[in-house]
């Protein structure tokens, strides 16, 4: 395997079974997550976790300071967050996260020698997050390879988003035939010091319909008082 990627994971769902999905096709992966001033630690320590358990070659925590900017409920401890399902761009958006964290990754791609950046947004199920959907990504894949040594110099880097069209329930069922024991994800915007999970802010409700679309028993570690 001397191919190698760079696996942005949060230690939830998704992110997990990405990692999976790129061990399988062979990659010899690097993964990243960031300690941006979120309202827990729980998914670090989950990111962290599944790294070590799914084979990852180094784990990085690279720590930003995202807090300090706000607006998002995830980074100010003054908005709540919601339990419900708004319409349009919810207060759980982080702005220009993922365009934060693929140059980040874009840089350590570089240094690694990379061929690909993995990242796992997906457009069916979804918050309705404006830098998930597909053309954005593909805008970052062509600065991607504007803005790089290795690109100008005819060795042009891929973002890979192999969940970007799946239901979520299709993703557990992918995730589950390639052995990821969601026990150890945490994707609760909320969850508690223990990593267990609110059960109903929008990531859990999510979450939860995806496992009951998957016909699978949800085997997320909830918080008693749901």
């Amino acid at each position: 395997m001397s191919k190698k990627a760079v696996i942005l994971i949060s230690g939830g769902l998704d992110s997990t079974t990405i990692l999976a999905l790129a061990k399988k096709d062979g990659y010899r992966c690097f993964t990243l997550s960031f300690d941006y001033g979120q309202r827990h630690q729980a998914e670090l320590i989950a990111a962290k976790r599944t790294a070590s358990l799914l084979g990852a070659e180094q784990h990085k925590v690279v720590k930003l300071d995202l807090r300090s900017i706000g607006g998002s409920a995830l980074t100010d401890a003054s908005i709540e967050v919601p339990e419900d399902s708004p319409e349009g761009i919810p207060v759980t958006y982080v702005p220009a996260r993922n365009t934060v964290f693929l140059s980040i990754a874009l840089a350590w791609a570089e240094v690694l020698q990379a061929e690909a950046i993995f990242i796992g947004v997906n457009a069916v199920d979804y918050s309705g997050y404006p830098d998930c959907r597909p053309e954005f990504i593909a805008a970052f894949a062509q600065l991607a390879n504007l803005a790089t040594k290795a690109g100008v110099e005819g060795r042009p880097l891929s973002i890979e988003t192999p969940l970007l069209k799946l239901s979520k329930g299709e993703i557990i069922r992918l995730g589950m035939a390639l052995g990821v024991d969601y026990t150890e994800t945490v994707s609760c915007y909320q969850a508690d010091a223990q990593g267990l999970a609110c059960g109903r802010c929008d990531s859990c409700r999510l979450r939860n319909k995806g496992f009951a679309d998957a016909g699978v028993v949800d085997p997320t570690r909830y918080q008693l008082e749901r």
